[in-house]
């Protein structure tokens, strides 16, 4: 898995579900269809005065989330820009013609008048199969955005009594003097770091 093959099986989902903050700090959610797809980054389209395009000018930060039929949750969280003025033109084109309803919404030069599109080119994306035993999550990133590590950790604190490993219901613990958790496939239930008697689990983030 990469980030490519992310944004392939996200562009399958069709349908996506953009998250947003408004300006009183209160979570929005949006379902967006007119997306396309590039290697390294993702162009949609929206109307310009909506609250939702709004939100993208005025803070930026977004996480968009796709779900497969195969049990896949792929998340993306990144920073929005609108597209470079002079190339507004050229993705309208492109996805109006990945997406004819589009015209009928925005007919002739309305389009461009009523309408943005917003890039994604740096993204961290976390990908999450829960439809294989065990589980497998990995995280990418696409352009220069930092990948943010989460779940849990096992220090040099351990006294390797055993307790997390009789419990992790992805048996995803080895032994040795200072066990340790097989990140791809951890659950991030938190199991282990509630019973380790020496809070030797720490919180990766």
């Amino acid at each position: 898995m990469d980030a490519k093959t992310c944004l392939k099986k996200l562009e399958y989902v069709g349908v996506l579900a953009f998250a947003t903050v408004d300006k009183e700090g209160a979570p929005q959610i949006r379902n967006i269809s007119a997306i396309h797809y590039e290697d390294n980054g993702i162009y949609f389209f929206t109307a310009k005065g909506k609250n939702f395009c709004r939100e993208l000018m005025e803070d930026g930060r977004v996480q968009i989330l796709g779900y497969t039929k195969f049990k896949e949750m792929i998340r993306l969280s990144a920073k929005v820009m609108p597209a470079a003025e002079n190339e507004q033109q050229k993705w309208i084109d492109i996805i109006f013609e990945e997406y004819p309803y589009l015209y009928n919404l925005y007919p002739d030069d309305t389009r461009l008048m009523g309408g943005i599109v917003f890039q994604i080119t740096e993204a961290e994306i976390e990908y999450f199969n829960l439809g294989v035993n065990p589980i497998f999550r990995e995280s990418y990133a696409i352009g220069n955005k930092e990948i943010k590590f989460k779940g849990f950790e096992i220090t040099d604190r351990c006294i390797a009594c055993g307790k997390c490993i009789k419990k992790c219901p992805q048996h995803c613990i080895n032994f040795g003097k200072c066990y340790t958790i097989e990140q791809e496939h951890c659950l991030h239930c938190g199991i282990c770091y509630d019973l380790c008697p020496v809070k030797a689990i720490e919180r990766r983030d």
